[in-house]
């Protein structure tokens, strides 16, 4: 059964898909885009294109399709329970976890873990992400939430899309700061060249905002703590990256090898064999969709990165 919209004054001459992608949080603007593809938006009982423009008191409808089947089999998959309940589920991923399935990534990810855990999860919009409300990278470690069902999903998607979510995390990074901290303000968007990449883009990105702080510094090193304000793809890589302060073992973005610069020999042959960038997610908080009540959570640091921070100390 479409759901049925009325545009407000206000709305006049806002593209269809940015108005949609503003009233269904748990939707990204692709998927809208799909969607008005597919001929399942209507302004005023005809379909439209991604890019018409609406008018006040325009009778906007949309048909949302029931979750795909997923064709996955369910895997056991390594991965900490920080809590659970009928609503959400909230763990720690450990690096070298890919999320979700994609080209290349067909078994194995955490996707495949959760199914093997908990087979009645959230699944908006025909999305083949059961649960699946926002991201770490393959690499990354740390907290993520997930929707057990529909009503859990639109909410949380809401607060992560108006910003309302307290993330954290902290990285190792190269070089030495001056300040103790800072904030990054610097639009990011697709790379001009390389589209797999994210890039400070100051004409076509979009909004970022990162707040760093110190919480260590050693020779050539520092250790630090992140706020993200905003949610975008890759945001604490690109940030730091563009201030020539990459998080080591970056592949992506430049602190793979960045290593030899290093001059202090026992810190150069302590993070020369780091395989994946150091970066974690530790801290983590959003309001219960269910109850409302703000709930905060912690989560160590992998052996890993645990150990290399003990050494360099």
């Amino acid at each position: 059964m479409p759901e049925l919209l009325r545009a407000e004054p206000a709305d006049k001459d806002q593209r269809i898909d940015v108005y949609l992608t503003k009233k269904f949080a748990s939707l990204s603007r692709s998927q809208i885009n799909r969607l008005i593809h597919e001929g399942r938006v209507k302004i005023n009982g005809k379909t439209v294109k991604a890019s018409h423009k609406i008018d006040p008191y325009d009778s906007i409808s949309i048909e949302i399709p029931p979750p795909r089947p997923l064709g996955i089999q369910p895997e056991k998959v390594p991965f900490t329970i920080l809590y659970e309940d009928g609503d959400i589920l909230v763990l720690s991923k450990p690096p070298g976890i890919v999320v979700h399935p994609a080209a290349g990534h067909n078994t194995g990810t955490l996707v495949h873990g959760l199914l093997y855990h908990c087979s009645d999860l959230s699944g908006i919009g025909g999305i083949l992400r059961p649960g699946i409300v926002h991201r770490l990278d393959k690499d990354t470690s740390g907290l993520m939430v997930v929707a057990k069902n529909d009503l859990a999903h639109q909410e949380l998607a809401r607060q992560f899309k108006a910003g309302e979510v307290y993330k954290k995390y902290v990285a190792l990074v190269y070089g030495g700061f001056r300040e103790k901290s800072g904030i990054i303000q610097a639009p990011i968007g697709r790379h001009p060249t390389q589209r797999k990449k994210m890039s400070v883009r100051s004409a076509s990105g979009r909004e970022a905002i990162t707040i760093w702080q110190v919480i260590q510094s050693f020779n050539g090193l520092t250790f630090l703590e992140l706020t993200l304000k905003t949610g975008r793809t890759h945001q604490i890589r690109v940030h730091l990256s563009s201030m020539q302060h990459p998080v080591v073992g970056d592949p992506v973005y430049g602190g793979k090898q960045k290593w030899a610069d290093i001059r202090n020999i026992t810190v150069r042959n302590i993070i020369k064999s780091v395989s994946r960038q150091l970066l974690h997610a530790r801290e983590l908080g959003f309001v219960h969709p269910r109850t409302g009540q703000f709930m905060e959570f912690h989560s160590r640091m992998p052996p890993d990165m645990q150990e290399i921070i003990e050494a360099l100390s």
